[in-house]
């Protein structure tokens, strides 16, 4: 049965935090204890893990993705049996094989990995895809920070970005280069506080590790403070340093899963997705375009229910892409797409509103109605005048005035009197 291992992702928001040198000491205490360790060195520069133990590898997993050796070839091994494979970072790489190639570098990691109880990941410092991926794959992430607020600041970037990619698990935060415990405490809780005001996130306080001289020195000598005597306070740092771990892990369900899995199912992932996307690639037909542009302008509308200005912008734009060129077709589309609005959704008010406006357009269309010659109708909208051929005496117009009704308008009276005029000559 296969070793149910543990790994951990030693990670930070920016470099110089030590991100590299905590890793192989924390690596280098747990071998210590007679626990089987592989460190895989993730940094996409140089091989920075084996440089610190005074190794330079000769063969990399770049060459094992080119061939030219088997995976195990490029294990390093030093202190206290502790395995380091150099070039991690390349597991990117497979990504871009074919599904045959990569299957075969991943099943070799699957196979190795499970031979030991703990697989460290010292991951490239940002936020480039092959680091996120690396956290992604660790069933525990442990940021390293510094009391620099550069450090915390992208840390915070970090934290959000992996959030929203999916990372579910709490990550974990070590401070290094601290003062003392106090400064750490207090370093953590800026970190930890921004992360629950703005993403809703309680994060975990790994511990700190002090600021000394000796641990600034181990890392020019290339020896790490992990192999001085236990007794020794910066040696005795990293082993309160993996008791935390221990804890923390015993907290957390292990994975079934290890490492090899998780970057095969990402890499089965970004397969089918070039696939589905040279599919996407073929010319599509003017029905299928067509059909594809009126499903994202409904995706658009349907996401953005309030914003009236711009259906209007998107509708005025159709219509008038459709009636370009109008024939008996555009006709017919329009009277099937009046014809399939619900009216009935309108309030009262609305359906009047519409009702007057689509009569207004019918008229523009088509003007309905008596057509009245342009004499008569100049006739009946002049203003009635008085005058005596056609009102006679002013006497008449005076006793016609008062035999009238008292609701009768003038211009009705006037009108009246005219026509009587005009019928006695």
């Amino acid at each position: 049965m296969p070793n149910q291992h543990r790994t951990i992702a030693i990670t930070g928001g920016k470099g110089g935090v030590g991100k590299t040198s905590v890793a192989l000491n924390l690596a280098l205490t747990l071998a210590r204890q007679d626990k089987r360790v592989l460190l895989l060195d993730g940094d996409t520069d140089l091989a920075n893990v084996s440089i610190m133990v005074g190794m330079y590898p000769k063969q990399t997993l770049a060459n094992v993705i080119a061939g030219e050796c088997r995976l195990q070839d490029t294990l390093l091994e030093t202190d206290y049996g502790l395995h380091i494979v150099p070039g991690a970072s390349g597991v990117q790489e497979c990504m871009d094989m074919g599904p045959t190639d990569s299957l075969r570098i991943l099943r070799a990691l699957s196979q190795l990995e499970s031979q030991y109880d703990y697989v460290i990941t010292d991951t490239a410092a940002g936020l480039q895809a092959p680091s996120l991926h690396m956290i992604a794959s660790a069933e525990l992430a442990c940021i390293v920070v510094t009391p620099d607020p550069a450090s915390l600041t992208d840390a915070f970037s970090l934290i959000k970005v992996i959030r929203r990619r999916g990372y579910k698990r709490v990550p974990s935060v070590l401070v290094n280069m601290a003062q003392g415990a106090s400064q750490a405490r207090s370093v953590f809780q800026r970190l930890d506080s921004a992360a629950q005001r703005h993403l809703g996130l309680s994060l975990h306080y790994m511990g700190g590790i002090w600021r000394d001289e000796t641990l600034r020195q181990s890392v020019l000598n290339q020896k790490p403070v992990a192999l001085l005597p236990v007794t020794d306070p910066s040696c005795r740092q990293f082993h309160t340093l993996a008791d935390m771990l221990n804890v923390r892990l015993a907290q957390l369900t292990p994975r079934k899963a290890g490492i090899a899995a998780y970057w095969h199912r990402v890499s089965r992932q970004q397969s089918e997705a070039r696939q589905a996307s040279a599919r996407s690639a073929a010319p599509a037909s003017p029905k299928e375009r067509c059909l594809q542009a009126v499903s994202e302008l409904e995706s658009v509308l349907v996401q953005t229910p309030d914003n009236a200005m711009l259906r209007y912008e998107a509708f005025t734009r159709l219509f008038a892409l459709l009636g370009s060129a109008p024939d008996s077709d555009t006709i017919e589309i329009i009277q099937t797409g009046l014809g399939s609005l619900e009216w009935e959704k309108l309030s009262e008010e609305h359906r009047k509103h519409l009702a007057t406006h689509l009569r207004h357009l019918a008229d523009q269309i088509v003007p309905t109605g008596p057509q009245v010659p342009p004499a008569q109708e100049k006739t009946e909208q002049a203003d009635p005048v008085y005058d005596r051929v056609s009102f006679g005496e002013q006497e008449r117009l005076v006793r016609a005035l008062r035999e009238q009704p008292a609701e009768i308008s003038l211009d009705e009276l006037l009108r009246s009197l005219a026509a009587s005029g005009r019928n006695q000559h």
